[in-house]
């Protein structure tokens, strides 16, 4: 267990505290259990360490990530059971979904143990969701996404600055300061700003790393299968990704990869919940997840530039980063004349020269332009939509 301990205090040695996450602020901190998930690489085990670096005491709180050698011999109910004997008061496994058996420890865990708050975190989001159903109603399960456009700014460049609200943003309220010309930034970060791991020399190899991990391990651990699946959905991906964007159609989908047309919809929707993809939805029925899926988008712009540098399309990154921005503060969904549909107002994306006509029938109609640095009356610069969170 000393080993644990060492682990613990080099990691909150190495844990920068500078930029706190938007999640940080959503999470009840002081409840008795909690799971943060979310895709690989955006920065889960990072706001946690924060958090037990700046808010608790080091002595009665330990960090660890259950795919550690400890767990070779070791349960995590006998961890649990020692560190609480030892006085400890906040007990952190990340990682959680690489130990085998991890859902029903975790409940008895929680059950035995009222005064130990217990939080559980880990990348791969199908499972964990699984394995918590028993105690959903108990244990709140928190989602994290990528790096905005704001946080970007203050994690690569330094730069500083509150979230812009949707009605701030609607006003043309929004600006980053001591920055003129917002442009140069905006399209580096489309490139490599989703990621808080962006600024290596090797990212395009990570992420590429991250991307096989999620398509031919996380994904066919969840389904109890082989390998060869993985590489089909792997191959499922790179047609979304080579797309601009993807209309789904289920039986060219099954020609091209040799998946069963009657799996498609259930495996594109495993790629959604790991963060490889985004689908957006009709409007019917108003409930997110009930419509019928009219495109399919990679998940973040990054991932185009990675999985397919070659057929990066102007208008495929636009649409992909305007959804990929606005799905933490609204439903996202299609729009039945223009591209999206968002809480009531529908917004038509575009370069500089896109027009007013798609939304000069509606209310609440906003044309989004890339390539501009302000905006006027209801046209709204791309860049700002990162503001939002």
């Amino acid at each position: 267990m000393e080993q644990l301990f060492e682990y613990f205090k080099r990691k909150l040695n190495e844990t920068p505290t500078d930029l706190v996450r938007y999640k940080y602020r959503e999470i009840e901190w002081r409840g008795h259990a909690f799971g943060l998930v979310g895709p690989r690489g955006v920065g889960k085990s990072t706001m946690l360490l924060q958090h037990i670096k700046t808010q608790l005491e080091i002595k009665n709180t330990l960090y660890v990530s259950a795919d550690h050698l400890y767990f070779t011999s070791h349960t995590l109910v006998d961890l649990a059971d020692r560190f609480y004997k030892m006085g400890g008061k906040h007990l952190f496994i990340d990682e959680i979904h690489k130990y085998d058996g991890w859902s029903a420890e975790v409940k008895q865990i929680f059950d035995s143990y009222s005064d130990l708050q217990l939080v559980i975190s880990g990348s791969s989001i199908l499972e964990i969701t699984k394995g918590m159903a028993d105690l959903s109603r108990r244990v709140p399960i928190y989602e994290m996404q990528g790096l905005s456009f704001r946080e970007y700014l203050h994690l690569f460049h330094g730069i500083k600055m509150d979230v812009v609200n949707m009605e701030k943003l609607l006003q043309h309220e929004y600006e980053i300061p001591g920055i003129d010309h917002p442009l140069p930034l905006f399209h580096d970060y489309l490139r490599r700003g989703y990621y808080p791991f962006g600024s290596d020399a090797a990212y395009d190899i990570e992420l590429m790393q991250v991307v096989v991990q999620t398509m031919e391990s996380d994904i066919p651990i969840y389904l109890n299968t082989n390998v060869s699946v993985g590489r089909k959905l792997k191959q499922l991906l790179m047609v979304v990704a080579e797309s601009v964007p993807f209309k789904p159609v289920m039986q060219k989908l099954a020609d091209v990869t040799g998946i069963n047309r009657n799996y498609i919809q259930d495996y594109l929707m495993y790629m959604e919940r790991a963060g490889m993809i985004a689908q957006l939805r009709d409007a019917v029925g108003g409930i997110r997840g009930l419509g019928k899926t009219e495109k399919i988008y990679l998940d973040n712009t990054n991932l185009i530039y990675v999985l397919a540098p070659k057929r990066a399309d102007l208008g495929n990154i636009r649409e992909t980063f305007f959804m990929n921005q606005m799905r933490i503060v609204g439903d996202v969904m299609c729009s039945p004349v223009s591209d999206f549909l968002v809480d009531g107002m529908t917004f038509e994306i575009g370069g500089r020269k896109k027009g007013q006509k798609q939304i000069s029938e509606v209310n609440n109609g906003y044309v989004v332009k890339d390539d501009i640095e302000t905006g006027y009356a209801n046209v709204l610069p791309l860049w700002a939509f990162g503001l939002l969170y």
